[in-house]
């Protein structure tokens, strides 16, 4: 595939996912003839120069299948427990793989504080970059040993493209058990076609996106197409392919294979915007009215009081909040030059009335287009 050829010409680094579903089985548990094809992929692509960060699930499902459980668990501590037991026999059954291809392997377990705090994120991107630059493979999963609700992130396809944007990744191939992203669910529609190449993420597509995940798994191609957005807005390409196949990385690096190919924005975020847009978490929002919304989005504009309607929860100034147009819908999210509590005061104010009313020195926007992202890029 041509596209791909030129996404891939001088660049260096690609994340690889795998999904519980296609690691293990609640019966046998981990399937080892699998994690030996993934390895010796993985090991083919480090041979012809990538530097590669492999992202699997897993852990729960080898632990279901250790504990001799017939079903998931449903609570978070039989979930937490089942996760310690099955993130050392993942970890056990890759170095074993890997060692076979003369390859060292590292684990890093990451929560949502790991994004969200940049304190956290800086010193986790620091650590990838060392190990990448070492020819080590690092071994991602979710710590889903301490996780709660509250620090989630809830499946392994949006942390792939979390951690893509975090070492400035060029493609992230997510591997399922599914060739690809199909006109209409293939289980259910014999005539769905599979579509090679998705240039933009339209509406249509994420209505198309039906949940698919398995037994084992908490993904779908809903979160895959979640994923796909915070990849090609920051301008990281991503497949989709079939996990089943053990030449697929190969096949994928080759140009021929059969996925879905979804084709990167043509510029690229820096660092900065990347965490604002798709990591740093948004502690409120405010809702704009539409000639605030056409100078964001048509002339790139900073956002300004007198176009703020409604502030929406409780945050500080410098925390990411989230933009929202009329109806609701979020189209970007920044850096917050005020507190919620000012923005009350100051929401639909001329920009001139603002140090009088606030009582401070401000250069008056509620978020400076420096420190803005529109999610549609």
């Amino acid at each position: 595939m041509r596209r791909l050829e030129n996404i891939l010409r001088d660049k260096t680094r690609i994340v690889v996912k795998v999904g519980t579903n296609l690691l293990t089985d609640k019966l046998t548990g981990l399937n080892p003839d699998r994690i030996n094809s993934i390895a010796g992929g993985v090991s083919h692509l480090q041979s012809l120069g990538y530097q590669v960060a492999l992202v699997s699930s897993g852990a729960i499902g080898a632990g279901v299948a250790a504990r001799r459980l017939k079903e998931r668990p449903k609570s978070m501590r039989e979930k937490q427990a089942t996760a310690a037991i099955g993130q050392p026999i993942l970890m056990e059954a890759y170095q074993s793989a890997f060692r076979g291809h003369s390859r060292i392997v590292g684990q890093i377990l990451l929560t949502k504080d790991d994004f969200v705090n940049r304190g956290r994120y800086l010193n986790a991107r620091n650590t990838l970059s060392v190990l990448l630059d070492d020819n080590v493979v690092p071994i991602i999963n979710e710590n889903d040993t301490v996780a709660v609700e509250e620090i989630k992130l809830g499946d392994n396809d949006n942390l792939s493209a979390l951690v893509a944007n975090m070492i400035g990744a060029d493609l992230l191939i997510i591997l399922s058990d599914i060739d690809g992203f199909y006109s209409d669910d293939p289980s259910r529609n014999r005539g769905a076609e599979l579509i090679p190449v998705v240039e933009t993420i339209t509406p249509r597509i994420e209505r198309q996106a039906k949940k698919s995940g398995g037994e084992l798994g908490t993904g779908g191609m809903v979160t895959k197409i979640q994923a796909a957005k915070r990849c090609t807005s920051a301008g990281i390409a991503m497949i989709i392919a079939n996990g089943g196949n053990p030449r697929v990385l190969q096949e994928v690096v080759s140009g021929e294979f059969r996925g879905t190919l979804f084709l990167p924005a043509a510029h690229r975020l820096n660092v900065r915007k990347k965490w604002i847009g798709f990591v740093s978490h948004p502690k409120g929002s405010v809702r704009i009215d539409e000639g605030a919304k056409t100078a964001l989005t048509r002339h790139r504009k900073s956002l300004l009081p007198s176009g703020v309607l409604e502030v929406i929860g409780v945050f500080k100034a410098k925390d990411t909040i989230s933009v929202l147009d009329v109806t609701g819908n979020e189209i970007a999210r920044g850096v917050s030059g005020f507190s919620s509590g000012e923005l009350a005061r100051i929401g639909g104010r001329r920009t001139g009335d603002v140090e009088t009313i606030i009582g401070r020195r401000t250069h008056g926007e509620v978020i400076h287009k420096d420190n803005l992202v529109l999610l549609h890029e």
